[in-house]
């Protein structure tokens, strides 16, 4: 389950649907990953074909990431059974 998240706008997003305050233009590819973010128990679950899941490091290193479109993560820390901090970055 998500419990955080860092931006509004993604929150907004994830809660009611409204991209509007979103840069990345592939919201169809973002509500999927934040779906099955969700219902991911351990984050493993997010390593699926074309998700290019995997560790950050340096300053960010202990959260997560998976490639959304172009230089957009969807980047998240984890807690228990739940995603935290969850946010939206564009990484250049």
């Amino acid at each position: 389950m998500i419990r955080s998240f860092r931006s509004k706008g993604l929150k907004r997003f994830a809660e009611s649907g409204d991209p509007s305050k979103l840069s990345v233009r592939n919201v169809e590819r973002l509500e999927i990953m934040l779906r099955h973010l969700d219902g991911a128990t351990t984050p493993e679950q997010m390593n699926l074909p074309g998700f290019f899941f995997h560790a950050l490091k340096g300053r960010e290193k202990g959260r997560l990431s998976v490639r959304v479109s172009g230089n957009f993560r969807l980047t998240f820390g984890w807690d228990g059974e739940d995603a935290i901090d969850v946010d939206l970055e564009d990484y250049h």
